[in-house]
């Protein structure tokens, strides 16, 4: 391998490494526990970004399955006036 792809490689698994460190400690650490509002956000937050997700992948695929996306294609006989 060259260091191009090993350089990637190690800069990635320093931030997995960094962000395992982050969610240990956040869940180790004394204090107070979520309250309820907070539990509510969090799925309300998960469960629509999870919908806008989908929705924008199912649009996707089916735009894609439609040829909306494909170029313009013109006959002969048209042309601009």
């Amino acid at each position: 391998m060259r260091a191009g792809p090993i350089t990637i490689i190690v800069a990635l698994l320093l931030i997995l490494a960094a962000a395992v460190i982050f969610a240990y400690q956040g869940m180790t650490l004394p204090g107070d526990p979520m309250p309820a509002g907070g539990w509510i956000a969090l799925t309300l937050g998960v469960a629509f970004s999870l919908i806008v997700g989908i929705g924008l992948m199912v649009l996707l695929f089916y735009s894609s399955r439609k040829g909306y996306g494909e170029p313009s294609q013109f006959g002969a006989d048209d042309h601009r006036d």
